[in-house]
């Protein structure tokens, strides 16, 4: 599977001029990329503007999303503000080309942010099935909670042909997954946190990640190196992108080498079973 991460800037706040940064930004990777995605709030920031800022699952940037997945005939997701039952979350959409999605609110609030104040924490974790990977999607501050990110201490077979193109349903969701992704705004100042639980992560999960994180500025004066990554199951980088760079790695992973390494190295066989409770 080849994957895209999209490391940039963002406008404050200001969610069609990031549509349209957007779109003319990853419009080339037509037919070169299977999945593309997206920092968190890609459509405003890190903004706790949320009764302003919010959009319906019905609203532009949904459709904007679908438009785009289409386009490319790749999956797209990224997180941004979103009001639904009259409550506000910072949810992940995982769109296919087809129109399906499904989606992922954030467990862990970003605190210090007063996070927890605007949004709404969400409860369960998503496994989506796509071109025949097993795909885990987080948010941000869930990088920090290694039993959040858990995987599987028996992954399952690799998927079928038949089940390899839909989404995992809701009784998957603790299902073994080959790709974990941390969607953030991550600040410069705790880069080397972000940079070494991401290679963490992937190492104690015996999997793929992929951290796409902003650069620049943003409308609270804070400061972000970007340092978005691809990271293999060993814990070896295959895409960085660094100081603050405006930039589109995209790689091609691969499903056997995967599995031939954990069946070389079945870690995760003699993990420790813990039940994560709300």
């Amino acid at each position: 599977m080849r994957i895209s991460i999209v490391q940039t800037s963002l406008h404050w706040e200001n969610p069609e001029a990031n549509r349209l940064m957007l779109a003319e930004k990853i419009a080339p990777l037509k037919g070169l990329s299977d999945l593309v995605v997206l920092p968190e709030m890609f459509t405003t920031g890190f903004s706790m503007n949320a009764e302003v800022l919010a959009e319906s699952m019905d609203g532009a940037t949904i459709h904007w999303m679908r438009d785009i997945a289409t386009d490319l005939n790749a999956a797209v997701t990224g997180s941004f503000i979103c009001k639904s039952e009259g409550k506000y979350f910072n949810r992940l959409v995982f769109m296919q080309p087809d129109g399906q999605m499904e989606f992922y609110d954030k467990k862990h609030l970003f605190t210090l942010a007063s996070e927890p104040e605007y949004f709404v924490s969400g409860k369960k974790r998503l496994t989506v099935a796509w071109r025949g990977w097993r795909i885990c999607p987080l948010i941000c501050y869930d990088l920090r909670f290694p039993v959040w990110s858990r995987n599987s201490p028996t992954p399952s077979l690799p998927l079928t042909a038949e089940r390899s193109m839909h989404p995992a349903n809701a009784e998957n969701e603790n299902e073994g997954y080959d790709l974990l992704i941390y969607v953030a705004n991550w600040p410069n100042k705790r880069a080397h946190h972000w940079n070494t639980l991401l290679t963490a992560r992937a190492i104690e999960n015996q999997c793929y990640v992929a951290g796409v994180n902003i650069a620049g500025t943003d409308g609270n004066g804070y400061e972000y190196s970007g340092d978005s990554s691809i990271i293999d199951f060993s814990g070896q980088q295959f895409a960085h992108i660094p100081d603050g760079k405006e930039q589109i790695a995209t790689v091609e992973l691969s499903l056997e080498n995967l599995w031939t390494y954990r069946q070389q190295l079945p870690f995760l066989a003699d993990a420790d079973l813990v039940e994560i409770k709300g």
